[in-house]
């Protein structure tokens, strides 16, 4: 037995005038023998499909022809039949990218980012396979490589996520009948540990930073939880120093050959007001003034784009010298090598440890939801716990004792 299928090409080819007998009405089929290649005699299993097509498969019985065309019928009834030509993953793959997945339907950073993922390792290992072939095993392989090349289990992860959304889509097509990605656990993500730095610490940081370029956005981070692209992506329009607010309206990356690109936050809770302590609005209005004068001083080649913590010509700033800046300054200060996302998880464990509600630091982070908040933060609450048991003892002794 053969799992080969085709379509009768002579059938299709033929005119209507020129058909035998009555047209073929879908979802019925036929068992049949005719001669092979060879001059042998084959059993052939055939259903009929729309617009006069039909689907075949060839076999050596006509026992094993018999349960074939049950079987055909029955996936056609369900939905399930494949009616594609065969395709190998890279055709798929390069066909789905470039003409289901790219922007607007994704974010230009997640674009960009699931394209390294296909050039650089879906499709030089899966790429030459057959997509209806594509097994269990040959994903347990190819993950088990990659983790073998020192890729992390996130990354590795990624490449499961992504190759799971595109077999969705070729089971919608009727290119595959399965997921196959649906049999396959793909490896455990562990989340990266969380470094966050302590009150006292977060003041050391500030000290050091005073006079540094970087003073006012560590300051503005720290108060703020505000991402990274978040706070590069800040321009003035977006603060009123006269009411101590902020509005968080965009993020900025640089993407690869596209350069720095603005987007809008991912969820709607990510464009939020921010509401401004005193001492902030201060160093922000010493910071344009000097912004001013760094203007003036670079004339001509100044790039007027309203940044506020821009480059020394007004461009927006590389996340990489940002970076390097700030691991100098904690070099400086004496604390430990962090990431400047961990400045937004300082926020929310300093605020949360002072007894805040998690609802405003939620609001504050752009959490779409409170339950993001509290399973980031949730070995924080404990002592907020305490402190409310605390206090309803000290409230409902006082009552009755009076």
């Amino acid at each position: 037995m053969t799992d080969e299928e085709k379509t009768n090409e002579e059938q299709q080819s033929r005119k209507p005038s020129q058909r035998k007998g009555k047209p073929r009405r879908k979802g019925s089929g036929s068992v049949f023998q005719r001669k092979d290649r060879r001059g042998g005699k084959q059993w052939i299993a055939q259903i009929n499909l729309e617009h006069g097509k039909t689907r075949q498969r060839y076999f050596k019985t006509q026992a094993e022809a018999d349960e074939a065309l049950n079987e055909m019928l029955y996936e056609q009834r369900h939905g399930r039949l494949i009616t594609e030509k065969d395709q190998t993953v890279q055709q798929f793959l390069e066909d789905w990218f470039e003409n289901v997945q790219r922007p607007p339907t994704v974010r230009l950073s997640t674009y960009s980012h699931q394209q390294v993922l296909l050039k650089l390792h879906l499709l030089p290992a899966l790429g030459h396979m057959l997509l209806r072939k594509l097994s269990p095993d040959d994903l347990n392989r190819f993950y088990t490589s990659k983790l073998k090349e020192k890729l992390s289990a996130g990354y590795v992860r990624n490449m499961h996520l992504l190759l799971h959304k595109a077999l969705d889509y070729a089971v919608l097509s009727r290119k595959v009948a399965q997921n196959v990605c649906d049999l396959v656990k793909p490896p455990r993500y562990v989340a990266p540990e969380q470094h966050a730095l302590t009150e006292e610490q977060a003041r050391l940081l500030l000290h050091v930073a005073k006079g540094h370029r970087l003073e006012v956005l560590l300051n503005l981070a720290l108060v703020t939880g505000m991402r990274r692209g978040e706070l590069i992506g800040l321009k003035w329009s977006d603060i009123d120093l006269e009411r101590r607010s902020l509005q968080v309206r965009r993020t900025v990356d640089r993407i690869g050959t596209y350069g720095f690109v603005e987007s809008e936050p991912k969820t709607a809770k990510g464009r939020r007001q921010i509401i401004l302590p005193p001492f902030l609005v201060d160093l922000l209005k010493q910071h344009r003034t000097r912004q001013r004068e760094a203007r003036l001083k670079a004339g001509a080649t100044w790039h007027e784009q309203g940044i506020v913590f821009c480059t020394s010509v007004g461009t927006f700033m590389q996340a990489e010298h940002l970076r390097e800046y700030f691991q100098r300054l904690l070099k400086e200060a004496g604390l430990p090598h962090m990431r400047f996302h961990d400045l937004r998880h300082s926020t929310a464990t300093i605020l949360l440890a002072q007894g805040v509600n998690p609802k405003v630091v939620q609001e504050l982070l752009g959490h779409s939801h409170i339950n993001v908040t509290l399973g980031i933060y949730g070995h924080v609450t404990p002592s907020m716990h305490g402190e409310a048991m605390a206090k309803m003892e000290g409230l409902l002794t006082e009552k009755s004792s009076s």
